[in-house]
C-alpha cells in the first residue's frame, strides 16, 4: 500500500500546486490514500470549509490541521461533522472536531489519520504525551495503518515520538515548520518517520510568508501585516509504503514536485 502525505499547503499557491499536480501524482506514484495538511490553506492561516472540499476534490483522502485551526470562525461546525478532517486531538475536549479519524483508500483498505500538536512554542490544552498511546490503541483496533501527524515545532518532539510510537504506527510525519528534512527513515520496528514533510506553496519566501515583511517584522520587531507569497511554489510530502495487513512499513522517500511543472 502506497500512501501520500502532503505538507502543509499554504495560501493560494498551495492550493493551486494540489488541485493542479495532485490527481497526476496519485497516477503516477499509483497512490492509494492521500492526506493532505490544510492548515494554511486560507490566505496563509488557517481553513474554511469551502477550501477543504476543494482540497478533498482535488484527491485528498483525509486533511489534518495544527495550531492555526481556529483561525476562520466558520470551520467550526464543519470540523463537527465532516468525518474527513481532524485537528489536533491535544486541544480542549470541549473543541469541535476529533483528533482522530479512519477513511477509506483505494480497494477499500482503512487508513486511521491522528493529528497532533507539539508543546514548544503551540502550548496545546493537554500535552499529546498524555493521550497518544490511547489514540493509537483506538486507531489499531480498526486498522493497522495509522498515519501520526505530529504538528511541532521542536525537532526534539518529532523525533522522540517517532520512537515512542516505532512498531505501533505505520508512519509519524511531521509537519509546520515548513521546511523539508533530510531524514526519511524506517525505524527498527517499522515506522517510517520524517521530521517534517515540508511545505506545499510558494518557496521563494520566509516559510510561505513575503521575505520583505518578514525581515521587517524581524527586524523591527514591530506588527507587520504578512501576505503570502507567490514565487517558487512546489508541492511537498512524503510516500510510505506498507503492508495493508500488518501496518508496517517498507520505505519513505520525499516528494517534491514543482508548480507550474517543468
Amino acid at each position: 500500500m502506497r500512501i501520500l502525505f502532503v505538507g502543509d499547503v499554504v495560501g493560494r499557491p498551495g492550493r493551486d500546486a494540489v488541485e493542479a499536480l495532485l490527481p497526476g501524482l496519485r497516477e503516477r506514484l499509483d497512490v492509494d490514500a492521500c492526506i493532505v495538511n490544510g492548515e494554511n490553506v486560507a490566505n496563509g492561516v488557517g481553513i474554511t470549509p469551502r477550501l477543504a472540499e476543494r482540497l478533498l476534490a482535488a484527491g485528498a483522502d483525509a486533511l489534518t490541521l495544527g495550531n492555526h485551526a481556529w483561525r476562520r470562525e466558520e470551520i467550526g461546525p464543519y470540523l463537527a461533522s465532516s468525518p474527513k478532517i481532524v485537528r489536533p486531538a491535544n486541544f480542549q475536549v470541549s473543541a469541535p472536531g476529533r483528533g482522530l479519524t479512519v477513511v477509506e483508500g483505494r480497494q477499500g483498505t482503512l487508513v486511521a489519520v491522528v493529528n497532533l500538536l507539539g508543546s514548544l512554542f503551540l502550548e496545546p490544552a493537554h500535552s499529546m504525551w498524555e493521550i497518544v498511546d490511547e489514540l493509537v490503541e483506538e486507531a489499531r483496533a480498526t486498522t493497522p495503518v495509522v498515519v501520526v501527524d505530529v504538528h511541532a515545532e521542536a525537532t526534539s518532539e518529532k523525533v522522540a515520538l517517532a520512537a515512542w510510537l516505532d512498531g505501533r504506527a505505520t508512519a509519524v510525519l511531521g509537519t509546520h515548520t515548513h521546511v523539508q528534512t533530510a531524514d526519511a527513515r524506517i525505524l527498527p520496528g517499522g515506522t517510517a518517520a520524517l521530521t517534517d514533510v515540508g511545505m506545499t506553496g510558494p518557496h521563494d519566501s520566509v516559510i510561505g510568508v513575503e521575505t520583505g515583511l518578514a525581515i521587517r517584522r524581524m527586524r523591527t520587531g514591530m506588527p507587520v501585516r504578512f501576505e503570502t507569497a507567490s514565487a517558487g511554489v512546489r508541492l511537498e510530502g512524503a510516500l510510505v509504503t506498507c503492508d495493508p495487513e500488518t501496518g508496517r512499513a517498507s520505505a519513505i522517500e520525499p516528494v517534491r514536485a514543482p508548480w507550474p511543472a517543468t
